[in-house]
């Protein structure tokens, strides 16, 4: 799959971890887009590595649950992360 669609999957699948996953989080639509796309080839070696599973296609829903999986947990460690930063200040 090419960098394009890397992209356009990264794109859904950080709005799809955002609506999983609600709340008030620093960063707009950009943010949203490279945590999908980082979460998404993080998912896809982890999965590769560790578990055998490999991307496939664009069309392909194994490449959008490993994905959205990625997302999630990009996600999750960016709120943790960020919500320290922000207590910090206060």
């Amino acid at each position: 799959m090419g960098i394009l669609g890397w992209i356009v999957v990264g794109l859904v699948v950080g709005l799809l971890a955002k609506a999983i996953m609600p709340g008030r989080d620093p960063g707009g639509i950009i943010v949203t887009t490279l945590i999908g796309i980082v979460g998404g080839l993080l998912g896809g070696w982890i999965g590769g590595r560790f578990f055998g599973v490999t991307t496939g296609t664009f069309f392909d829903l194994r490449t959008w649950v490993i994905a959205l999986i990625g997302a999630l947990v990009l996600l999750l460690i960016y709120r943790l992360v960020a919500g320290r930063r922000g207590r910090a200040r206060i």
